[in-house]
């Protein structure tokens, strides 16, 4: 897979996600190798980020250029036993012959199967403008669209295809290196339109939800238990799956919330507090928080660098969360079947097989985003309890 673009525009980060999705997903051996030889230390940032994903990089040979790296590169891949290996090309500000006939020497070195066109969502008509040249001077397969989990949302995705003709691959949804989907045009509109993405938001969560521990869960919340324990674990799984901000990016009619939740302090620093608490707590505090007392709050805030207030706060949502779940497990495992059926169809009950099929998760999305929301003027599901009066600036 050979990797181009301009610089900045994100295509080392994208090689190390792809690499670590092929890895992951579909369980290949990638060889990542950086062809950058004139930005200062683009071949160790390649090396750095492999070592953080578990996938090999081609040794670095000072003094090598870009095409006698990619023919190391070759013959490594194929002694190596190696499914995948991906160069990561050189980039320049803007588009000029020696970036091109670089790019296209490496080429026909290589002889890719996939040549991929990294280009940043933000740029909006310049994006689509780098993609047509590019093919025209070199050829590319597809376009990886990045940063688009930015304010712009990628309104370059909507004509991209049509002008280019060439299909967007993926996108790069943040920074981190499973920050990164497969190109899905309704999605995408949803999200340009403001309308979330149920889909993404349910395929995040099997992704990082473990069938046991959430087995485990719904046991406890059945016999209306819920302790610190169980907060830490609820806090820590939203960091996993993007933050709030990640979260709330993926509901409908959550997106417009962000300038609100700006306003009021609350990011995922608050998250990480949060939990700094309950891990400053001891395993007889976090397994029964009503003992804690003036003396204990005292102790536990100053353990995690916060203030009492910020602590009682913690504590008031642990209450409306813990009466929340108190009321889950009256319904039994069947009524809270129904709850969730209830959102996919509105007849009750979960649809054969347990999980809602994709048309379902959609027509719900659908119906969400009629719902009243959480704050004057914007629809959606609102905050979960006891979040709303957290981390509000001093």
């Amino acid at each position: 897979i050979l990797m181009v673009g301009l610089q900045g525009s994100g295509k080392t980060t994208t090689t190390a996600k792809l690499a670590k999705r092929l890895k992951e997903r579909e369980g290949k051996r990638v060889l990542m190798a950086s062809l950058d030889t004139n930005r200062p230390a683009a071949m160790e940032q390649l090396a750095i980020l492999g070592k953080q994903i578990g996938v090999d990089t081609l040794p670095i040979v000072k003094g090598e250029d870009p095409v006698a790296i990619a023919k190391r590169a070759k013959t490594q891949a194929g002694l190596g036993g190696y499914d995948v290996y991906m160069l990561d090309t050189a980039g320049r500000l803007h588009i000029d012959a020696e970036l091109i006939a670089q790019a296209a020497a490496v080429r026909d070195v290589a002889n890719p199967r996939e040549t991929l066109l990294v280009v940043d969502g933000l740029t909006g008509q310049d994006a689509v403008n780098v993609a047509t040249e590019f093919d025209d001077k070199i050829g590319v397969s597809g376009v990886v669209l990045t940063r688009m989990d930015g304010d712009g949302r990628g309104g370059a995705a909507l004509s991209m295809r049509a002008i280019t003709g060439k299909p967007i691959r993926f996108v790069g949804l943040g920074e981190k290196l499973d920050a990164i989907e497969t190109f899905e045009p309704d999605r995408v509109a949803g999200r340009i339109l403001g309308m979330g993405d149920i889909v993404a938001l349910v395929e995040k969560a099997q992704e990082t939800i473990e069938a046991e521990q959430a087995e485990r869960m719904m046991k406890r919340f059945q016999k209306g238990q819920f302790n610190m324990n169980d907060l830490r674990q609820q806090l820590d799984q939203m960091l996993k799956m993007g933050g709030m901000e990640g979260i709330m990016g993926m509901m409908p009619g959550m997106g417009k919330m962000k300038s609100q939740m700006d306003k009021a302090g609350f990011d995922d620093k608050v998250l990480k507090q949060q939990i700094a608490l309950i891990q400053s707590m001891t395993k007889r505090e976090r397994a029964n928080p009503q003992i804690l007392q003036a003396s204990r709050k005292k102790r536990i805030a100053q353990g995690a660098g916060m203030e009492v207030s910020d602590l009682n706060k913690l504590l008031k949502m642990h209450r409306q969360m813990s009466d929340m779940m108190k009321k889950v497990g009256k319904m039994g495992k069947k009524g809270m079947m129904r709850q969730l059926g209830g959102m996919f169809g509105g007849k009750g009950g979960m649809p054969p097989g347990g999980m809602p099929s994709q048309a379902e998760i959609e027509a719900a999305q659908k119906q969400m985003g009629q719902m009243p929301g959480g704050m004057p003027g914007l629809g959606g599901t609102p905050l979960p309890p006891g979040l709303s009066g957290f981390g509000k600036k001093k």
